[in-house]
């Protein structure tokens, strides 16, 4: 795979296990300020909503400058930012909605550098192997080791957690310095619609798009409040949030690792993730009561989810154009991620008006419509393909 995959692959995972860490202890601390499902959903809102409003700019910068100098300023200012957190953990929850902006905002520059980075470094033919790879430990440090470390850490005390998760930042910096690339000359002013519009003239990637789109919204909802779904109707600690949000790597990490086998074999599975998902989702709203039961719904979503991760990250970096891969990448982005805020606001609204199941049943309809209506144009698209001919 090369040397220069093996240290970006190493800084993405020590980041993302910082990530893990982030996204257990984030809405704990909210909890400390409020018990108001809004206000508590209010942190995913601004945490999420500069994918909405910086995705485009951050791509065309992908584009234009080096990506590797990219990477290593937005690692080096995100450790700053989870220092800073650290500091002022027992600030009012305004402090709070601010920092998680500033912190999204940061996230989408290495998320727009990482796909032609991996281009850069990995052999067509290899992709669907980064790609699971990459997906594998992104899981294991961003959901099964990450969240009961950051429920951990946040038991013991309060600002731990964020100092750990600044040190991993500086750690995956250390290793994206490491990287022998060719330095990228900034070309000329990039248009950051241009990626926008290739992406709606893609028949393929336009219907990928929308439903990961809405199957990010609908994870957003649910997310909003699923610390009080775990504190309420699981009757879970803080550690126990923590394992709560683990046993969702369990399926992804497989998921991962197998999603290349599977996808030569039989391309029809990227079909099946579309439909299993939702009706994960409604065994956990309507039968779980306790976390083995959450559990094994977890494990089946997350290995679907992981899956069809795969297989469209493979099919993007294949069919797009390189010099337009970071704009492209980043308008599906804009469209994908920047639902989030609206997901995380509306979980709040509804749980706040309707209980704590509510976010999860409207997730399952939405989910479950688009899904079926997505099925036909998808057969098409996936029917013949196989890794090496995506």
């Amino acid at each position: 795979m090369g040397r220069n995959w093996y240290f970006l692959w190493g800084g993405s995972a020590i980041s993302a296990l910082g990530d893990g860490i982030f996204l257990a202890a984030l809405p704990l601390l909210a909890t400390t300020t409020t018990r108001d499902p809004t206000l508590v959903a209010g942190v995913s809102f601004f945490g999420a909503l500069p994918w909405l409003l910086v995705s485009l700019p951050a791509g065309a910068a992908a584009d234009r400058y080096d990506g590797r100098r990219l990477l290593l300023a937005a690692l080096w200012v995100q450790c700053a930012l989870m220092a800073l957190l650290a500091t002022f953990h027992s600030a009012h929850i305004a402090v709070l909605y601010g920092l998680a902006f500033l912190i999204g905002t940061v996230e989408t520059i290495p998320r727009a550098v990482g796909q032609p980075l991996i281009k850069a470094t990995v052999k067509n033919h290899l992709l669907e192997r980064a790609n699971g790879r990459l997906f594998a430990s992104q899981a294991v440090a961003l959901q099964f080791a990450g969240p009961p470390l950051g429920g951990l850490l946040f038991a013991i005390a309060v600002p731990a957690p964020f100092w750990v998760n600044a040190l991993t930042f500086a750690i995956a910096a250390l290793l994206v310095t490491q990287m022998r690339t060719e330095r990228k000359v900034p070309s000329t002013r990039q248009k950051a619609r241009d990626g926008l519009r290739w992406l709606m003239k893609h028949q393929a990637l336009r219907t990928i798009t929308v439903v990961s789109a809405t199957t990010n919204l609908c994870i957003a909802m649910t997310m909003a409040t699923l610390v009080l779904f775990a504190q309420q109707r699981l009757g879970l600690t803080d550690a126990g949030f923590g394992a709560l949000l683990a046993t969702l790597a369990c399926g992804g990490v497989a998921g991962a690792l197998l999603a290349e086998r599977i996808l030569a074999r039989a391309s029809w599975a990227v079909l099946a993730t579309v439909v299993l998902i939702p009706l994960m989702w409604l065994g956990i709203a309507t039968i779980a009561r306790d976390l083995p039961t959450v559990a094994v719904f977890a494990v089946v979503s997350s290995f679907c989810t992981a899956v069809w991760g795969v297989a469209t990250s493979s099919l993007r970096q294949r069919v797009v154009p390189t010099g337009l891969l970071g704009r492209v990448s980043s308008a599906q982005t804009l469209i994908t991620w920047g639902v989030q805020p609206v997901g995380a606001l509306l979980g709040g609204l509804v749980a706040d008006g309707f209980g704590l199941l509510a976010p999860w049943y409207a997730a399952v309809a939405l989910r479950t419509a688009v899904g079926v209506l997505s099925l036909k144009p998808l057969r098409t698209h996936f029917r013949d393909i196989r890794p090496s001919r995506f």
